[in-house]
């Protein structure tokens, strides 16, 4: 078996390149995905979402090390193992991140890639229902809508924002992305539309593009140049070649422990666990970010949650509904609202993000509150925290050490105490004096630093955003793994593009730029002049030195 390109990863990144290089015809693309199908409606109807990523069918369920600043906490990093990868078990919320995280990028080392470089990336890939005019995509192959905000609970927390004295937004993926305002979602006629649905079924009709379900073991290099990936089906080692490159998209867990597993990575841990050293490269694994978040819950004193919906019955209903016409409380996944706001005076750009849900519930839906309920996930959105991914073993079937080192800086702590305090201000305005009750958590007798530093330590959770470690900067920097055409440095015929590539976890959820990051590297990979650089300028709230808001 061989193709032009084999790609690793049919996920967020790994589709939009399947569907990129293969679309003129010219080139051969092989995909190799160790997952199955994605058509189960656990996966296809968006309010399940809490199921697949729960699921060993479609999740690689890895686990970190205990993490250290959270009592030794073993938490969950659900990575996608199935058609369409991670964007077939996340929550559908489309985020592209803040213009700045992009400069930053760029002024970090990744030059080409600063916001006026990747917007129109952007809008390439975006089929944009309801977004800003000009700012967003209106033909792409993403489909992005915003849900119909039905229940009361989301007017009242963007009434409630701007009692605060926030901003309010339209579009937060458009002009201005500060402030309060619906939530997008990557959800198209009820079904969740994932890059698999997207980019990856349409390409496979082509002849040039074939899928491989198969377990990658590693990159065979020869003479310094990536030539194929060693697979193994059903007992079976065999080699799919490439003639022209092999392209790694397997996320911020599974790329660098490829690269590690093929020689590519910090020497002596190579040496560690009897791997040949291809190409000394430190930074693989290294640069590992996250997003954490908490639940502030608290009661609701009308019954217009949620919580009427998790009784059996009413759950068969929903399915019902959703299954023959699509419609219903199961076509959407219930984040409909959002904010983005500045955490003090002197921050430039939003720095904490708000996602709003009409239930007090866990993200993976085993623990709910016991009545009605709303709740807000917030968190700081820039961490300084880094922690890194390194091999357990040689064995490519052995899961990899993960440590975050959540918490481990002492801002974090600092930032995630405002955030909590900022909830409870937002939730304490006249808009929702109708509803709320009691808070259920963390509770309104924990107020002090130390209350609520405990309350982190036993309660954040992962946001599910991880990446960073394989990262992208200049050939000179030792700490980069590929350069900004997302070659891997000192090897041939090699890339690495998905989240794992991104210097900086950027401000809002990561399905958006992985996206984006497999188009901009089809035309790197094809050799195609870059989309014409953006003019547009983002706002900047004028208030940023003097105010939070």
């Amino acid at each position: 078996m061989e193709a032009d390109f084999v790609i690793i990863g049919s996920g967020s990144a790994g589709s939009a390149m399947a569907y990129r290089l293969s679309e003129d015809g010219k080139y051969s693309v092989i995909v190799i995905e160790y997952g199955g199908t994605d058509m189960g409606p656990l996966i296809q109807m968006p309010a399940a979402l809490s199921f697949p990523m729960n699921m060993s069918t479609y999740d690689w369920g890895f686990n970190t090390e205990p993490e250290p600043h959270l009592n030794g906490r073993r938490l969950v990093t659900p990575r996608g193992k199935v058609i369409g990868g991670s964007s077939s078990v996340n929550g559908m919320v489309y985020v592209r991140g803040h213009a700045k995280d992009f400069d930053h990028w760029a002024e970090s080392g990744a030059s080409g890639w600063s916001y006026a470089d990747v917007l129109p990336y952007f809008k390439r890939m975006e089929h944009s229902h309801g977004g800003e005019e000009g700012w967003r995509g209106t033909n792409g192959p993403m489909h992005v809508q915003r849900g119909k905000r039905s229940n009361p609970l989301f007017k009242a927390f963007n009434d409630a924002g701007k009692q605060a004295g926030f901003e309010t937004t339209d579009d937060y993926n458009g002009s201005k992305q500060e402030g309060f305002g619906p939530m997008e979602q990557t959800i198209h006629h009820g079904r969740r539309w994932s890059t698999a649905n997207a980019y990856l079924r349409p390409a496979l009709k082509r002849r040039n593009v074939t899928l491989v379900n198969a377990f990658a073991r590693k990159v065979v290099i020869e003479n310094g140049r990536a030539t194929g990936v060693e697979i193994e089906k059903s007992g079976t080692v065999s080699v799919i070649k490439a003639k022209r490159e092999v392209i790694i998209a397997a996320s911020s867990i599974n790329s660098p422990k490829l690269l590690m597993l093929s020689g590519i990575g910090p020497a002596e841990h190579l040496r560690e666990h009897g791997i040949e050293v291809v190409a000394d490269r430190a930074g693989v694994g290294a640069n590992l970010q996250d997003h954490m978040e908490v639940y502030v819950q608290q009661e609701c004193l009308q019954p217009i949650t949620l919580y009427s919906s998790l009784n059996l019955f009413s759950k068969a209903r929903i399915g019902a509904e959703w299954l023959f016409f699509k419609s219903g409380l199961g076509a959407t996944n219930h984040f409909e609202g959002a904010a983005f706001v500045r955490s003090s005076a002197g921050v430039e750009y939003p720095d904490i993000q708000f996602h709003f849900l009409p239930v007090a519930i866990r993200y993976d839906g085993k623990a709910a509150a016991g009545g009605h309920g709303f709740q807000a996930h917030v968190g700081p959105m820039r961490s300084k925290s880094r922690g890194s991914v390194t091999l357990r073993s040689s064995d490519p079937k052995e899961k990899p050490k993960i440590l975050f080192n959540y918490m481990s800086h002492p801002d974090d702590w600092r930032d995630f105490r405002h955030c909590i305090r900022l909830t409870r201000e937002i939730f304490g305005q006249q808009a929702f004096a109708p509803y709320r009750g009691r808070e259920i958590q963390p509770g309104d007798d924990q107020v002090t630093d130390e209350q609520l530093d405990n309350f982190i330590r036993d309660h954040a959770e992962s946001a599910f955003h991880p990446c960073g470690t394989c990262k992208m900067g200049s050939v000179n920097d030792p700490m980069a793994v590929v350069d900004p055409e997302c070659r891997v440095i000192g090897v041939e015929g090699l890339r690495v593009a998905d989240s794992s590539i991104f210097p900086r976890v950027p401000y809002g959820n990561l399905n958006g730029p992985s996206i984006m990051t497999g188009e901009k590297a089809s035309d790197h990979i094809l050799g195609k002049t870059p989309l014409p650089r953006s003019n547009q300028e983002p706002w900047i709230n004028p208030r940023w030195q003097v105010s939070d808001r």
